[in-house]
């Protein structure tokens, strides 16, 4: 079963949640996989010690001009829809951050005068903790095609193993490109107006991607019904309230997972992964 873990905004608690569900679940001799797709700001790797066991590097291509064969016909930069390339006088000038890797660019020279060449965008980190696996996609400074690192992660995965997948923050591409064919999403929010407004987005987002969510409130104040009426009105289920409390955010701030701050949570994830799988399997 693959559970994603999103938000509609950052800050809501999306690694504490992930890193206590994927713990809980190990803790039950069940082997698990982590995968960490916040890759502008992987944070994941903080909270679980863990072995290096393998790297690699994630390339998109970007266009290389051949300048024996171009004749400055500017058919190249007129096919661009983001205007990565310029056609200046008798030079050709290709913006490498702005490129989006479509090919047209190539595959409509009329000369061949453009070929495609690998550009680093990101890495991946495997690593091992028991039988808890640990992937970490981190983007390269700069660039800001994070969904191709994303991929990458997920592309991990082995089948037959529990996966957890922490999310970047938001409801676009970044998003979609982690929690697209999970099983399952838990949205992390908090009881605030802007808690509510991004959740909104976010759940918006998963109707259209057909995932089912379920809902956590980080940081519930008793009395504070902001989330659970909206809940109400969309049919979703509050999986679990994790309370204001100066100890778990003392116990984050320190790189120590909720599981192991207070072992009493590792029974409320566990039932946690039981709902959900409940809910999956209808």
């Amino acid at each position: 079963m693959n559970i994603s873990v999103a938000s509609g905004k950052g800050g809501t608690g999306k690694t504490l949640v992930a890193t206590s569900l994927a713990l809980s679940i190990l803790n039950k001799h069940r082997p698990v996989q982590l995968l960490d797709c916040d890759v502008e700001e992987p944070n994941v790797h903080l909270f679980i010690e863990q072995e290096p066991v393998s790297k690699h590097n994630v390339s998109l291509p970007i266009p290389k001009i051949d300048y024996d064969k171009c004749r400055y016909c500017g058919r190249c930069a007129e096919v661009c829809r983001f205007n990565a390339i310029a056609l200046l006088k008798n030079t050709l000038v290709i913006f490498p951050d702005v490129c989006h890797s479509c090919s047209a660019c190539w595959h409509l020279c009329p000369t061949g005068a453009l070929v495609p060449a690998p550009r680093e965008v990101g890495t991946v980190h495997v690593s091992q903790s028991g039988d808890l696996k640990l992937v970490t996609g981190r983007l390269n400074l700069g660039v800001h095609a994070s969904p191709p690192v994303i991929k990458a992660v997920r592309n991990t995965a082995e089948k037959g193993v529990v996966t957890v997948i922490d999310g970047p923050p938001g409801s676009s591409c970044p998003v979609m490109a982690a929690v697209e064919g999970t099983d399952y999403c838990i949205l992390v929010t908090e009881p605030t107006p802007f808690g509510l407004n991004d959740l909104s987005l976010a759940v918006d987002m998963l109707e259209v991607l057909k995932v089912p969510c379920g809902v956590i409130i980080n940081r519930d104040v008793p009395g504070n019904d902001l989330i659970d009426h909206y809940c109400q009105e969309k049919g979703l289920n509050i999986l679990m309230r994790i309370p204001l409390h100066t100890e778990i955010a003392r116990a984050y701030a320190r790189g120590i997972p909720l599981v192991k701050s207070n072992p009493v949570w590792a029974e409320k994830f566990i039932g946690l992964y039981q709902q959900v799988a409940r809910e999956v399997s209808g």
